[in-house]
């Protein structure tokens, strides 16, 4: 069988990894630019075993860059959640790790200026995806994008240098509101009742309380991805809420876009051990949750989804802030947010009225891993 080949970039951003492509080498037919992302990550595949993917949602990712075409923008980008054993290419969310990625690349690839006795630089990067601009200042050692450093991330065991994201009016960008359809909403399966709510920062969530699946303190986080009756509710459930909140027209459709609504199930801060072993302390979070994605556990927690979360647990009245640690009602906040391997804190600033959203941040490490020709079959 025969190949050709195309130039990509294979970065971990947070706890992401992805292959990332300049716009300019890939083809502009549709078809045979998504056969690239599908081969090259091996969608065929659960194990992905034939690619660059690795069978989680967190290792299925593409990045395109592309030139600015928004005032002030260093970079454009979009990003593609590529599927687990299906052929998916969907472009409907994007990916809050792999922004780290995209600021490491702009330095690494000469899309913004450096200087070699600068030590960081402030990369603008527009996400096409949710329409948002991104700011990544990102640490430099002799011009290039610096990768040894002291700040140890969750769900990464080697230390790294800081990246820290900053995502401008992060509401609304895939249904025009932060708040589409209330606080609060009740959803109808099969089998109950359900009050959850449906938040669009970053990427769309759903939350819906733990305790609502009789999963109550330490439990939630030994929940595993073989709990197959429970994830079965929360597609229903996410299926429901995409339609409601506008993401599709029918469930039918929703089943087309599993990037998004995510889903994740939240509780009270309590005591737990992480994947690791190591004891988290009820007093050193806000709130815990374990999300969905791809119809799978994640791992860890989605970094659009640390975003939208530690945003949605100080709007008061949702299902997130009814869980939280009660905080002082200052504008801006560091939410500390429990998941299956630690603790990740999350900067979010309210507007003055606090009734939105006007910036939220996370600090992350990127690393490329290797730059090289991806080999695509001729088939």
């Amino acid at each position: 069988m025969s190949q050709f080949s195309v130039r990509c970039v294979v970065y971990r951003g947070g706890t992401s990894r992805g292959i990332l492509f300049h716009e300019k080498d890939l083809p502009t037919n549709k078809e045979l630019k998504h056969k690239i992302f599908l081969e090259g990550i091996d969608a065929y595949n659960p194990s992905q075993v034939n690619g660059l993917g690795s069978g989680t949602s967190h290792t299925s990712k593409i990045m395109v860059i592309s030139e600015p075409t928004v005032e002030g923008a260093d970079l454009d980008y979009t990003f593609y959640q590529i599927g687990i054993g299906e052929q998916v290419v969907d472009d409907k969310g994007t990916c809050g790790n792999l922004m780290a990625a995209i600021g490491a690349f702009a330095v690494d690839e000469g899309l913004v200026s450096t200087n070699s006795n600068d030590d960081f630089v402030t990369v603008s990067a527009f996400n096409k995806n949710i329409n948002k601009m991104i700011k990544m200042k990102v640490p430099l050692s002799n011009g290039k994008a610096k990768v040894s450093g002291d700040y140890l991330m969750p769900g990464v065991v080697t230390p790294g240098a800081k990246v820290m994201v900053n995502i401008l009016s992060p509401g609304g960008g895939k249904t025009g509101k932060t708040i589409p359809i209330g606080l609060k909403t009740k959803i109808v399966t099969s089998k109950r009742i359900y009050e959850a709510s449906f938040i669009d920062i970053v990427n769309p969530f759903v939350y819906v309380a733990a305790s609502e699946f009789g999963i109550v303190g330490s439990e939630l986080n030994h929940v595993v991805g073989a709990n197959h009756e429970l994830l079965s509710e929360l597609e229903e459930i996410r299926l429901k809420m995409a339609v409601a909140g506008g993401i599709a027209k029918n469930e039918d459709e929703a089943k087309n876009i599993p990037s998004i609504p995510k889903i994740a199930i939240v509780a009270s801060p309590h005591d737990y051990v992480t994947s690791a072993g190591k004891h988290i302390n009820a007093n050193d979070i806000d709130i815990v949750a374990k999300m969905v994605s791809m119809k799978k556990f994640h791992r860890t927690f989605a970094g659009s989804g640390l975003y939208n979360l530690a945003s949605s647990a100080l709007l008061e009245g949702t299902v997130p802030n009814q869980y939280s640690r009660k905080k002082d009602g200052s504008v801006e906040q560091i939410i500390r947010i429990g998941h299956p391997e630690g603790i990740a804190e999350v900067r979010v600033a309210l507007t003055k009225e606090q009734a939105d959203v006007a910036s939220v941040g996370l600090d992350r490490t990127a690393r490329r891993i290797i730059k090289g020709d991806l080999y695509i079959p001729k088939k």
